[in-house]
Formats: structure tokens, C-alpha cells, sequence
């Protein structure tokens, strides 16, 4: 009997390897075993050929691996001509964007908007690869950064001063929009660097610009408070820490423009997370005018800080600045500037107009408060409580959250006593057990 067959007559059902027609007077199926249809036939010779085969082929394989020229990998030189080459384009489409707002009167505010959003956004892994450089080290490495966040207007920033050519076309372009709207932004987030590493033709230039950047440096920091984001930490912490805070970096701006700088730096530092350096911040602060009026560098910083938070209306952001309010312990301030401290966190106690806090509000300044003026702590709240008394609409509320504060504290302590009691009954038997 012949093998069974598949589909097709020439391939075996199981293998499925091509055979041939067996010759005349060929022997029985049993026998057939030559034909490659019989798995029960010896193949000692097979797999001996198979095995010299297989030996055969890996001992060739590394040999025709090496012989397969190897891509060369692009060294740093190389890597940073790319760079190079990308940051340029990327310049002529800021240049080329600059133009067409100049040209077109009806498209201009668009233009310019979509252009500051296009500057600010986050750098994906590719573009990363693609941009940066080998010697980028105006630039934190990405992992070294609080945020983890690298956007395009830090790495031109840093192109512009390697490379000021390349921006002074797109600064005379942006000295023509001066009067739009989101001309300073873009001037603040690409020409930070710029203005105090490349040096400048004449007094006038650098007091129009250090102008240019104090203002759009407080509209993009604004940005960042609408949003409850950090998008623009890099230029804050640049601004701060390698300008304010270095005295032969600051002399490079007009004496107002320094001034209008640390007072912006003052309203967003507690927003930003560098209140630690705010001891070496008012020893740079710069002299005013009215300082006998007004006092110390902690007065203004606790001025710009009152008025700041008289502002906010983002409630994270103006819990974040409550909670970050403790620095402020220790300072010696006038007697003027701690009453208007006291009045605007109290003016947060209430639930009223016209800041009309949240519960959560109210309680963080009630905590501020009572932190940083300890004395006349209970008179202030009685005297809240008198007030509280004036708006009936609020009383519901007040006494459902009150029943509820009580209930959470007798549970809280009824189950801290049990807990407690448990673990002084465990202890003796552990002791003896101890000792035993």
C-alpha cells in the first residue's frame, strides 16, 4: 500500500517534503523508507550529514558577518553639525512665522499666539535626540530637572547665544511687533539668555528690552498661575538663580529694569519652590527710592507676596502659596507691612466677599495665620466666630461640618486608644516571653 497523500500527490500528509514516484519493481511500503514517507527507518547517516551541515553553516555565519561592512556611527562632531542644522531651520520657520505676522494686519494676534504656543511645548524623545547636542551645557540634563520637562524655547534660547546671528534676524522682526500682544512673551522665552551673554549696542537698547523681558516674563509666569503648571520653571529659575542672585549679570540691565526684576521674582517665588533661596535673595536685593517709607528687602518681598495673593483665583495655587507661607517666620518687618500681611490672610478666614475662599482656603489660612502671628491666636477666633453669626445662610453648613469634625475626632480617638490599649496588652507577653 502507498503512503496516504495530501492535497497534492507529490508531498507526504505528515512531512509535506516533495518526494518521488517510486521505481518499477519497487519494494513493499514498509521498505519505502529511501522515499523519505517511513519516520521508523534508521537515518544515522541523515542526521550525521545534517549535523556536518549545521556545523558547516554556524562556522560560516561569523565569517560572512564580518565580511558585511559595518555602518559607521556618527561621532560628536558630526552629531552636533545636525544640531546645528536643525536649530537653523527651526529659526528660519520663527523668522519665516515673525514675517507673515508683520505682513498680514488681519492674521497677526493668531500668528503670533500660535507661534508662542509652538515655542513652549515639551520636546518629545525624538526631537530630543534629533536637537540636542553633545555640548548643549546652557542645558540641565532631563534627568537632573524637578520638572523632567524639556520645551523648544530652552534649547533656541541656548542656539541664540551660541549662534547671534542667527537671532538678530528674528529680534529685528520682533522689535517691529513690539506693541502685540504676545511679542514680549516670545521675546522673554527666546532672548533671556541672549541678553545677558551676547553683548548689546548702547544703554537704550538694553533698557528696551530688559523692559521687553520683565514683561513678558510676568505674562508667561501669570500662564503658568492660570493653568496650576510649571512650563516656564527654566526661565524662572534662570532669571533667579544666574541673574538676580550674580551682581555682574544684573549690572548688565538698567537699574529699573533690576528692580521691576527681583519684585517678579518676589511674587512667584513660594509658585516656583525656591523659597530656599530666599536668604540669599534679599541680600541682593537692590535699594528703592522710598525705602525709608517702605522699608527692607523683606518688607517689599512681603508686599509683592500680599498683593500676589490677593490676585489668585486658581484655589491649588493659593493653597500651595498658604502652605508655603512658613519662610516667612523670623523675618523683621514694620509694623505697616504685618498688619497688611494679617489683614489679607485674614480676609481668607471668611467665607464671604470679596475673595469668597473655599473651606479648604479658609482652614490653610487660618493656619497660616495663626502660625505666623501666634499672639491674640484665640481672640481672633471668637471674633470670627461673632462675625460668622452675621450670614444665616452659612449656618447650616457650619453646623453639619462641625458635627461631622467632632464625630471624625471621637472616632479617630476612640480608635487611637484602642490600638494603643491593644499594644500595652501585647507588651507583657512579649516581655515573658522574652524571658523565658
Amino acid at each position: 500500500m502507498r503512503p496516504e497523500l495530501s492535497a497534492h500527490p507529490w508531498q507526504c500528509q505528515n512531512h509535506g517534503v516533495p518526494i518521488l514516484p517510486p521505481p518499477p519493481n519497487s519494494p513493499t511500503a514498509s521498505a519505502r523508507h529511501v522515499y523519505g514517507c517511513d519516520r521508523t527507518a534508521p537515518r544515522v547517516r541523515r542526521e550525521g550529514q545534517e549535523e556536518q551541515r549545521t556545523s558547516e553553516t554556524n562556522r560560516s555565519i561569523p565569517e560572512r558577518r564580518s565580511q558585511r561592512p559595518r555602518r559607521a556611527r556618527p561621532d560628536g562632531e558630526e552629531m552636533r553639525t545636525r544640531a546645528a542644522d536643525h536649530l537653523e531651520a527651526l529659526s528660519l520657520e520663527i523668522e519665516r512665522k515673525l514675517q507673515k505676522a508683520l505682513n498680514s494686519n488681519s492674521q497677526r494676534l493668531q500668528l503670533l499666539q500660535q507661534l508662542f504656543a509652538d515655542i513652549a511645548l515639551k520636546v518629545d524623545d525624538r526631537a530630543r535626540d534629533v536637537i540636542l547636542s553633545t555640548n548643549d551645557d546652557g542645558i540641565a540634563p532631563v534627568d537632573e530637572r524637578e520638572d523632567t520637562r524639556l520645551c523648544f524655547y530652552e534649547i533656541l534660547a541656548n542656539h541664540f547665544v551660541r549662534v547671534p546671528e542667527s537671532g538678530r534676524r528674528i529680534l529685528d522682526l520682533i522689535v517691529q511687533l513690539w506693541s502685540q500682544s504676545f511679542a514680549s512673551n516670545i521675546f522673554a522665552l527666546l532672548f533671556h539668555r541672549w541678553l545677558f551673554e551676547v553683548p548689546l549696542d548702547g544703554k537704550e537698547v538694553s533698557l528696551r528690552y530688559s523692559s521687553a523681558l520683565v514683561q513678558g516674563a510676568t505674562n508667561v509666569f501669570w500662564i503658568d498661575i492660570q493653568t496650576n503648571t510649571r512650563h516656564f520653571l527654566s526661565l524662572y529659575n534662570y532669571l533667579l538663580e544666574e541673574v538676580a542672585l550674580v551682581p555682574d549679570q544684573l549690572s548688565k540691565i538698567s537699574v529699573q529694569a533690576g528692580r521691576g526684576l527681583f519684585l517678579l521674582l518676589s511674587r512667584f517665588m513660594l509658585f516656583y519652590d525656591q523659597d530656599h533661596l530666599l536668604p540669599s535673595f534679599l541680600e541682593h536685593f537692590p535699594t528703592f527710592p522710598n525705602s525709608f517709607l517702605v522699608g527692607g528687602p523683606a518688607d517689599y518681598f512681603v508686599i509683592e507676596l500680599t498683593d500676589q495673593l490677593q490676585k489668585l483665583k486658581v484655589e491649588p495655587v493659593l493653597l500651595h502659596y498658604l502652605s508655603r507661607m512658613t519662610i516667612l517666620q523670623g523675618l523683621e518687618l514694620r509694623m505697616s507691612t504685618s498688619t497688611r500681611l494679617k489683614a489679607c490672610l485674614y480676609s481668607f478666614t471668611s467665607p464671604g466677599g470679596p475673595t469668597y475662599p473655599t473651606r479648604a482656603v479658609r482652614h490653610a489660612a487660618w493656619n497660616t495665620l495663626d502660625l505666623l502671628f501666634p499672639v491674640g491666636r484665640y481672640p481672633r477666633h471668637v471674633i470670627s466666630l461673632f462675625f460668622r453669626l452675621l450670614y444665616p445662610w452659612y449656618w447650616p453648613s457650619s453646623c453639619w461640618n462641625f458635627i461631622m469634625t467632632c464625630v471624625k475626632t471621637i472616632y479617630y480617638y476612640i480608635l487611637n486608644l484602642i490600638v494603643s490599649s491593644w499594644e500595652n496588652m501585647r507588651r507583657p507577653n512579649h516581655q515573658r516571653m522574652h524571658r523565658e
